[in-house]
């Protein structure tokens, strides 16, 4: 049996040379047995004029659609036909599909019909299933083409509603009523029938399954074109990454293999020098050897010749006559001139002693210039910058994902200021406060920094009441003492100055008049790498009031800055849908 059906219709001629005898009546092609409006066996078959043949049902809806042309036409051959003609129900046709019917029951299914993975199986197969050809919405069970025959011979199935073959058939039917969800609730997001529609969910927003899906199939090619985006997009990505990768690794074996090279060369430089002051201390070894030798040699022959004189002296002494006494005295009693010895009781040998001190010294001289100089080459080093760009956030939302738990260091407030909430709220005082005296404290602007560093990415806001406040970020060794050491009025710090009529930055004592309206916090959005810092006013929208590009050398801190007795500026506490409550 061949389950692959055809939309291309026939005409008797060419049916009835295929039917040539029984046995090839039992091999015959469904194929030229089916409608090709519905694309099933031929039910009620009815023959045109143009020879072609459909159902009767098929060919009259067909032609109901025609009927405000006043001319009704073939769907093969296109033919036009007015009036419309009679349709009278053939029954060669008719009795040629119920052969069919009947003879293809005796064979087994090809191959392809039996049941493969992700296929829907007939109900009905009890030993190897059948893939199914349709399901059966009144039925609720699916049937393979063999099972599926009395739905098309038997009256008692002709309000049945056969569709294309679903899987998990029972989930399309409503648990409360047992009837077919045809109608979606955008109120309550789900699937429902016809009587849950009048019921429960009676002045809910409701539409045809068919409607919705269509409302959210156009949503989910948007949803498509955004994704095929971000893929195109992420794929450039992907391409400038792996440039960059080839890049590092072309620049890294290029520095690696210079440095090698230099590091050589001045091994090499010192190996030469090495040498050369080996040869010239050998040279002068030896010099100096030759002349000490020289000098022994000299010693030692006048030592043997006062051993000789001392010898004739001890013989003349001992000698009892006088007068040979009196007459050898004279030539044996000289001594011939000593020989001259350098003296080391005034200038101690120093011998080579000096060539080492002075290595000495040059070692320490280049071991102070690599000290000096190394940090520099690592921080070329760790300065190399191999990442793309990470785009900034945009909502609050997308903000609060960086939002940093910061309090502010007693250490570093102003005596006429209190610390409350966790040291979150700096309030001015009429009366100056007790606080131990450190150098890290500001003494002459009512100000303080946090106790936490700001490296990397990070977001917080501070919400202020009273007349003004400034919200700063500042190095550690910012000034603590003199004007110089209010926020902005350096190098070392940056602000937003906050006032019940304008805003105004100030940097390096330079300052900036701003526009805005007044809102009741400002949020501070700093990314150190990429050297940008950004305030905000807060209130029901986020909107940007200044923004710094600049290059950072060292970690930042958060800083407060109060005016006038009684106003406060406090550190919020902040929440993010995206991650827990940051305390700060």
């Amino acid at each position: 049996m061949l389950c692959k059906l055809t939309t291309t219709p026939f005409s008797l001629s060419e049916l009835y040379s295929n039917v040539l005898s029984s046995e090839m009546a039992l091999q015959l092609d469904q194929e030229k047995l089916c409608c090709s409006i519905c694309l099933d066996l031929l039910k009620e078959p009815v023959t045109i004029p143009c020879g072609h043949s459909y159902c009767m049902n098929c060919i009259e809806s067909r032609w109901t659609e025609e009927e405000h042309n006043k001319s009704y036409s073939c769907p093969h051959c296109k033919q036009t036909f007015a009036p419309k003609p009679d349709l009278v129900k053939s029954a060669m046709f008719a009795d040629l599909v119920e052969a069919l019917k009947k003879t293809r029951l005796q064979f087994a299914p090809a191959d392809h019909c039996y049941v493969k993975p992700g296929d829907v199986a007939c109900d009905f197969c009890t030993d190897k299933k059948l893939k199914a050809l349709k399901s059966c919405l009144v039925c609720r069970i699916s049937y393979c083409e063999l099972h599926l025959q009395p739905h098309y011979e038997s009256s008692a199935f002709e309000k049945h509603k056969l569709v294309e073959p679903l899987k998990n058939l029972q989930e399309k039917f409503c648990s409360h009523h047992d009837e077919v969800m045809k109608i979606f609730c955008r109120t309550d997001q789900q699937a429902i029938c016809f009587l849950c529609s009048v019921d429960e969910h009676k002045n809910h927003d409701t539409v045809s399954a068919k409607a919705e899906r269509n409302h959210k199939q156009m949503k989910l090619g948007v949803s498509r074109e955004k994704i095929q985006m971000r893929i195109q997009n992420r794929e450039k990505d992907l391409k400038v990454l792996q440039e960059e990768i080839e890049a590092i690794n072309f620049s890294a074996d290029k520095i690696v293999k210079d440095s090698k090279k230099i590091f050589t060369e001045l091994v090499c430089l010192v190996e030469k020098m090495s040498s050369a002051l080996n040869e010239q201390i050998r040279f002068r070894q030896k010099a100096e050897v030759n002349r000490v030798t020289e000098l022994k040699e000299k010693l030692d022959q006048e030592i043997a010749e006062l051993w000789v004189k001392d010898a004739e002296l001890e013989l003349l002494s001992n000698t009892d006559d006088h007068i040979q006494f009196l007459l050898n005295y004279p030539s044996l009693s000289h001594l011939s001139e000593s020989t001259d010895l350098p003296s080391s009781d005034v200038h101690p040998p120093l011998y080579f002693e000096h060539v080492t001190e002075a290595l000495s010294e040059i070692r320490g001289k280049l071991e102070n210039v690599l000290n000096e100089e190394w940090p520099k080459i690592s921080l070329k080093v760790t300065e190399v910058d191999v990442l793309l760009p990470i785009p900034e956030p945009e909502t609050r939302e997308e903000f609060l994902q960086y939002s940093r738990k910061i309090t502010l260091d007693p250490q570093t407030i102003n005596p006429w200021i209190s610390l409350s909430e966790g040291n979150t709220k700096a309030t001015v005082m009429r009366e100056k406060q007790i606080y131990d005296c450190h150098p890290d404290r500001f003494t002459h602007w009512l100000q303080g920094l946090s106790k936490e560093s700001l490296t990397g990415r990070c977001y917080w806001e501070v919400e202020r009441s009273g007349g003004g406040i400034l919200v700063a970020v500042a190095y550690k060794d910012i000034s603590r003492t003199g004007d110089e050491s209010g926020f902005g009025n350096n190098d070392k710090s940056w602000a937003l100055g906050c006032f019940d009529f304008n805003y105004y930055f100030r940097h390096n004592n330079m300052k900036t008049l701003l526009s805005g309206s007044q809102m009741p916090k400002i949020g501070v959005f700093l990314d150190h790498r990429a050297g940008t810092l950004s305030f905000y006013g807060i209130s029901e929208e986020m909107i940007l009031l200044h923004k710094v590009q600049t290059k950072f050398s060292q970690p930042l801190y958060a800083g407060v800055s109060v005016y006038w007795a009684g106003d406060t500026a406090k550190l919020c506490k902040l929440k993010s849908t995206w991650s827990k409550e940051v305390d700060g």
